[in-house]
């Protein structure tokens, strides 16, 4: 029990450490106290050398001395011989493009003569990471092509189990190893950066291996192999001596351990002074009223009184956020108390609650225009914009794809035969990935509106179109397979309620190993379509939780909405009755297994961490019942109902329906696609509840857990960088994972419910979100000269973007929104009225509109964000209202003129300004919104904030890593005083340091700083 003692400090530390216990949703999320997003790869050589990890890079063993053998402690473990000849071979694209490394694994040496190689990753002869046990000690190597480091400590005890680890921290410019949960050896100022090791984009030619030294052919390791695990992040002292403990008292760790965060960001004394908080004197109370049963919405920001003549912006307060809704079941009054960062100033709601007779929600009032409306051109100066760098990148990798890679699963699933020249896609959707078929999908989707959006190419619209018919005309081939008899006369199961267990299975598993999967699909239920068989559906049902063991199952419904929702975007701009065809079968097949299970369990189901992840399937179950005005997919909607996060409780009685958070801590991306659902629900149901879902959700997210580049993930408490932190408004003290931040797809979906929500209540901020989430963060995904684009986009100091698919043949989540969102990237810049008597100009881009309806063409001239101007040219004529959006950063002015002469208007920033008039041919709008630099802080650490430039973020370009926030002083009247540059280039300099927009960096980069204010 010596162990245990420093293990129990260590574990006291982490509990301080962590705020709050939040709810977490059942699930194998967490290992060992460390999120999965954090993982690269997990190899438990238990009986075969594959990924546990989601990422399933399997590794292979070469040679033939080896066996898996029974041990004591840990069960079943790999021995390896020591011959030269046997070792593990793992995929060379494993490390590429990562920002830190950790290596962690056990070993029981039975010799260390003539050195026992423990790991070998190489680039190249050049450049290399290692480590190996030799009879002087345990020593670990990185050799660059000018530098080579050793980390060296005492030799280890052989015939025992040693567990080792070796941390590189790029941040930090050290390279540590650790023994048995202690840290052995530490090189400081470590100036490497792992791109100089494994390359910064993926791919193949690194060679990788465990168990043997690539540098010399007859030396391999005589040893046992237990749990080899590779993080992309550097693990700190306490989560290696976590991981060492947690691996010997298994019970003990799992009871003293859950969702606790490592305290790793760095930390301010409470006298730090937090920007203009520092000369804020008082703060007065409000009020505001709410209805029975319904949390008030307090404002996130309020007015306050300064000093010493400094006008502050509006004061962020940080409000309680219940978990229900007992304060406001009867009429009254109360009082809300919140609180100020950096400040003891406690300011004061009181809150009025009112019975109404009926509680309403608005009607949809607008609609979209049609992609092939909308034509997105160069800028004033005849130069490309962002906008068309990044469309052209993936319409150009669009139309290089070849469909039957992206039909490879469907086919193999379904036992047939593969066309010539086809190849499975990797990444996430390889032979044994458990989500294969998501990324067919989004392509499903963005050959859709890459057909609309090349209208201005009729030959490349022809080349979208045939890829679209050959797509669907495959999966309905396939489809009709399902539930019928393979030969006449054969046997099957029509019913999706009487699919058995695979042929010779006693149970279902989701096995999808080339030996392993079943392709019996005339016992799949007729209209079944997917990328693998019924099974994983059918165990969920029976709470199958997420993983990479055969009885695991990673989010069937996610991946089935993908493949829907793109079939329905084909029917709807082809009008391709087969899409349709497929999309009812498939749903009957749903409709017929959920109307069976119990509410409660779908309450479980729907609960549990990705397993349970339904991407928008109730969006796309309503959206087919207005398609084809069959109500009964509508209830089918319904039974995806997240009971929990929408109504609290399986009572209704409070949830985000009555503006009650329940999704805090929970994952991000997981649920926003529910949301938009529940709008979609709402647009035929009319049932009030449903928009209150979608609108107190949108304000909650962007007003509690929104980061300036308006992504709304990554937490450090729950340690899961997909994840909303543990407590609303704490981005500081339980945000900014280590593994990263803003899943790009959650930003991409955090778009789609804002635009969707306009259409229904025409609030301003909901398009001011709107642009900087498509400036500040899907413009910034994309690698610059291909159509590679992030996963995490991370926002500590000194980091730097990691992009991957450059060739679209290995997409994780967010490579399939991300040819989604740049093959509509025009979809919002206008609106219209549904009765056509009102334009909205949402966003400031070069365009053309075509409003066929009006036979107006409205052309945008503008180089915005490059310049603070935009005019609208009218083709045609007509009586129409133009509301043209004041941005809410507008506080310099927003001047309007027509035909060159200045009107009178009162532009207020955060609304729409109407422009009434009669229009005739060649009027001419010119619209005038100056510029101004200004910071958005962290809500709960004011001083740590990012620097805005009217629309665009600008990030510091950094030259090395980071481990501290970078400082800068800034004149407290006047930020401005204190920054250079060239407002047409959008470069500036603060203190000698460039800042450039986020969108346009692509090195190192600080997107916070420290800010003191003088």
């Amino acid at each position: 029990m010596k162990l245990l003692k420093p293990i129990v400090g260590i574990l006291i530390s982490l509990c301080a450490c962590s705020t709050s216990l939040v709810f977490a949703q059942s699930g194998d999320q967490i290992l060992d106290g460390i999120g999965e997003t954090g993982l690269i790869a997990r190899y438990t050589l238990e009986e075969n050398v594959k990924d546990w990890s989601r990422n399933n890079l399997h590794g292979s063993i070469q040679g033939s001395a080896y066996t898996f053998i029974d041990d004591e402690e840990f069960g079943k473990v790999l021995s390896l011989s020591g011959d030269g000849k046997t070792f593990i071979s793992i995929p060379g694209e494993l490390m590429a493009g990562e920002e830190s490394l950790s290596i962690s694994g056990w070993f029981y040496l039975n010799s260390a003569e003539n050195g026992a190689p423990l790991f070998d990753f190489e680039k190249n002869h050049k450049s290399s990471f290692s480590a190996a046990i030799t009879a002087d000690g345990f020593v670990a190597q990185v050799s660059t092509d000018t530098d080579k480091y050793n980390a060296s400590s005492e030799a280890i005890e052989l015939n025992k189990w040693n567990h080792i680890a070796v941390v590189l921290d790029i941040p930090s410019k050290t390279f540590a190893t650790y023994l048995n949960g202690e840290m052995v050896s530490e090189v400081k100022n470590f100036e490497v950066e792992l791109e100089q090791l494994f390359g910064s984009t993926i791919g193949k030619d690194g060679k990788f291996v465990i168990g043997k030294s690539l540098t010399s052919d007859d030396v391999s390791l005589k040893a046992k192999l237990h749990d080899f695990r590779i993080y992309r992040i550097p693990l700190s002292n306490r989560q290696i001596g976590w991981i060492h403990f947690s691996a010997l008292h298994k019970e003990e760790a799992e009871e003293m351990m859950r969702n606790r965060q490592d305290a790793d960001l760095q930390e301010f004394p409470e006298s730090t002074p937090q920007l203009y908080n520092a000369y804020l004197t008082d703060v007065p109370t409000i009020e505001v009223e709410t209805e029975v049963g319904f949390l008030p919405r307090l404002p996130r920001f309020v007015s306050g009184v300064f000093s010493k003549n400094i006008q502050g912006s509006d004061v962020r307060v940080l409000w309680p956020s219940p978990e229900d809704n007992s304060a406001v079941q009867n009429t009254g009054k109360y009082t809300v108390t919140g609180r100020v960062a950096g400040t003891d100033i406690q300011p004061k709601a009181i809150v009025t609650v009112k019975k109404v007779k009926k509680h309403t929600a608005p009607e949809r009032t607008l609609e979209a225009f049609e992609l092939n409306e909308v034509t997105l051109n160069a800028d004033i100066h005849n130069h490309k914009t962002k906008f068309i760098e990044n469309r052209d990148k993936f319409i150009h990798g669009l139309q290089h794809t070849n469909p039957d890679d992206f039909l490879y699963m469907f086919r193999n699933a379904f036992g047939q035969q593969q066309p010539e020249g086809a190849k499975p896609l990797g990444v996430w959707d390889s032979q044994e990935t458990k989500l294969r078929g998501h990324a067919t999908g989004h392509y499903l989707s963005a050959l859709a509106q890459a057909y609309s959006s090349s209208a201005y190419d009729k030959s490349v619209q022809a080349e979208f179109a045939d890829k679209m018919e050959y797509m669907v005309n495959t999966l309905y081939e396939l489809s009709l397979l399902s539930g019928q008899a393979k030969s006449v006369g054969g046997k099957s199961v029509a019913d999706p309620l009487a699919v058995p267990p695979g042929p010779g299975q006693a149970d279902y598993n989701s096995d999808l190993s080339e030996d392993g999967i079943r392709t019996d699909y005339w016992n799949w239920g007729t209209g079944f379509i997917s990328a693998y068989p019924p099974d994983q559906f059918i165990m969920l049902e029976h709470g199958a939780k997420y993983g990479t063991d055969n009885d695991k199952v990673w989010a069937p419904y996610y991946t089935l909405h993908k493949i829907l929702a793109g079939l329905l975007d084909i029917y709807e701009v082809s009008g391709n009755e087969k899409a349709l065809e497929i999309v009812k079968g498939m749903s009957d097949w749903v409709a017929a297994r959920l109307n069976e299970v119990p509410e409660e369990t779908l309450i479980s189901i729907w609960n549990t961490y990705i397993a349970g992840e339904f991407g928008g399937m109730n969006e796309a179950m309503a959206r087919l019942s207005r398609l084809t005005n069959e109500p009964r997919y509508l209830e089918t909607a319904k039974l995806f109902d997240n009971i929990r996060v929408f109504f609290g409780d399986a009572g209704h009685t409070h949830g985000l329906a009555k503006n009650v958070d329940m999704f805090r801590g929970l994952h991000a991306n997981q649920h926003i696609p529910q949301i938009m659902g529940a709008l979609e629900i709402y647009r035929d149901s009319k049932e009030p509840e449903y928009f209150d879902i979608a609108d107190n959700f949108w304000y909650k997210t962007t007003g509690d857990y929104m980061y300036s580049i308006g992504g709304v993930a990554g937490a450090r408490n729950p340690a899961n960088a997909e994840c909303f932190t543990a407590e609303p408004a704490t981005l500081y003290e339980n945000g900014f994972s280590v593994g990263g931040q803003n899943e790009t797809c959650a930003t991409y979906n955090m778009l789609k419910l804002s635009r969707n929500l306009f259409l229904y209540n025409q609030q301003a901020k909901l398009m001011d979100y709107y642009e900087r989430g498509l400036y500040n963060h899907i413009l910034a995904s994309v690698d610059k000269h291909t159509p590679a684009n992030t996963y995490h986009v991370p926002l500590r100091a000194g980091s730097v973007k990691h992009f991957s698919n450059a060739h679209m043949d290995g997409f994780t989540c967010c490579n399939g929104t991300a040819i989604e969102s740049n093959t509509k990237l025009q979809n919002s810049i206008y609106f219209r009225s549904a009765d056509n008597k009102v334009l909205y100009v949402n966003l400031y881009v070069p365009s053309t509109l075509k409003w066929t309806d009006k036979n107006i063409t409205v052309k945008q001239t503008t180089a915005y964000p490059k310049e603070d101007h935009t005019t609208l040219t009218i083709n045609g004529s007509g009586k129409f209202d133009l509301n043209v959006r004041v941005p809410h950063w507008a506080s310099k002015g927003f001047f309007v003129t027509i035909n060159g002469k200045k009107q009178d208007v009162n532009a207020e920033p955060g609304t729409y300004l109407t422009i009434s008039r009669k229009w005739k041919d060649g009027d001419k709008v010119e619209l005038r919104m100056p510029f101004h630099f200004y910071l958005e802080p962290v809500m709960d650490q004011q001083n740590v904030a990012s620097l805005f430039y009217g629309p665009v973020l600008l990030a510091a370009q950094e030259e090395d890593p980071r481990k501290e926030w970078r400082k800068v002083t800034l004149n407290a009247k006047d930020i401005s005083k204190s920054i250079l540059g060239n407002p047409e280039k959008l470069e500036f300099t603060i203190e000698g340091v460039v800042y450039k927009p986020f969108y346009e960096t692509y090195g190192r980069h600080s997107v916070y700083l420290d800010v003191t204010l003088k």
